[in-house]
């Protein structure tokens, strides 16, 4: 090609904002509710690993405004970006979004000496329900185990897809390998919403599945992270597979059953304990009571002490003598006969004190 022509080439590329060897990529339509957040994943070449990244506004090339760069800023506003050069990736997240973060973007790796390369993305934030959705950006995985991506749209026309960015895809309908890994694709209707689910199973992890996927309908894109573990010692092998009992409400993850379960476990030994210590205080506090009634029986009834001297077992009696006069007393004093009786009654040891009987006894000579 001739040096003038060359030249010529280069200058369209510079002025409509494309390189001449294209090797960054990115996802096309992203539509975010309001409020809500996004992560843009920007792939690129390796001989970029090295290369300042940055993140522009604006429809054209030329006349876009950097917000965020990998060197300086890396953060502004509710804009962040970062670079993972194993990966060959940066990714770029804007959270708390509103109607007016609605334009487009760009992904560009700053070059030296020769215009700058990068692609464009379109970001749409709308009030209502995105026409394509995702619950969650990441999904995590063990290797020999699987995941499950639930992706919701609103319309039918055109068939959804599941791609391997910067690989390649597989549509509805269609089981297949890859890179490795099984993909199944389902589609259902959501009853009540007349909106429809993309369930997308990947079985049989390995450590290769690591990067990211995107959803496809249409025109529309959601990027998703999936990241896959070796497993641990004491962790068996995950499976990550959401259940869609109710067509409107789809669980994406088994995360919240998972703790529930070991917030039981927890609670359970406290509990059994406390079930245990009530039971043997129950079964002492009878035995105790059981003991004191038999000691109670077997004892015999109290007999109380006697005392000799007790008011309360003795009868007193006197007998005495009524001396008359000389003249009239026809018995002489050594005649007369003293007695004292008492009598010891067995009494109970509340009975009411004993009246004291008093007698006379007379001697009559003959």
């Amino acid at each position: 090609m001739a040096p003038h022509l060359l030249l010529v080439m280069r200058i369209l590329f510079f002025l409509t904002g494309l390189s001449d060897t294209q090797s960054v990529s990115t996802v096309s339509h992203v539509s975010v509710k309001q409020g809500g957040s996004i992560t843009i994943p920007c792939l690129y070449d390796l001989r970029y690993s090295n290369n300042v990244k940055y993140w522009c506004r604006g429809y054209y090339w030329l006349g876009c405004s950097t917000v965020v760069r990998t060197d300086h800023p890396k953060t502004s506003g509710n804009t962040s970006i970062s670079d993972d050069i194993n990966q060959r990736v940066f990714t770029v997240t804007m959270r708390r979004l509103s109607s007016s973060d609605s334009d487009y973007y760009w992904c560009i790796v700053e070059r030296k000496n020769e215009a700058d390369d990068g692609v464009s993305l379109q970001i749409s934030v709308t009030p209502g329900t995105p026409e394509l959705y995702v619950d969650q950006q990441e999904l995590t995985g063990v290797v020999g185990g699987s995941v499950t991506m639930l992706c919701y749209y609103s319309k039918l026309g055109g068939s959804g897809r599941w791609c391997r960015m910067g690989g390649s895809c597989v549509a509805v309908g269609h089981s297949v390998d890859l890179d490795g890994t099984f993909v199944k694709l389902v589609q259902e209707q959501r009853e009540t919403t007349n909106g429809y689910v993309l369930m997308v199973t990947m079985s049989g992890l390995m450590m290769e599945n690591t990067g990211w996927y995107r959803c496809e309908k249409g025109k529309l894109q959601m990027p998703v992270h999936v990241t896959v573990n070796q497993p641990s010692t004491t962790q068996s092998t995950i499976t990550i597979t959401p259940s869609v009992t109710n067509r409107d409400n789809v669980v994406t993850n088994e995360n919240t059953d998972a703790k529930h379960q070991s917030l039981l476990e927890v609670l359970f030994i406290p509990l059994s304990l406390l079930v245990v210590l009530i039971a043997v205080t129950l079964v002492t506090w009878k035995m105790l009571r059981k003991h004191k009634d038999k000691k109670a029986k077997d004892q015999p009834p109290n007999t109380p002490v006697q005392s000799a001297d007790s008011e309360q077992n003795i009868t007193y009696s006197t007998v005495s003598h009524t001396r008359r006069t000389a003249q009239q007393d026809p018995f002489p004093d050594d005649a007369v006969t003293y007695s004292t009786v008492v009598t010891k009654n067995k009494t109970q040891p509340n009975a009411a004190k004993p009246d004291v009987v008093y007698s006379t006894v007379a001697a009559h000579q003959r």
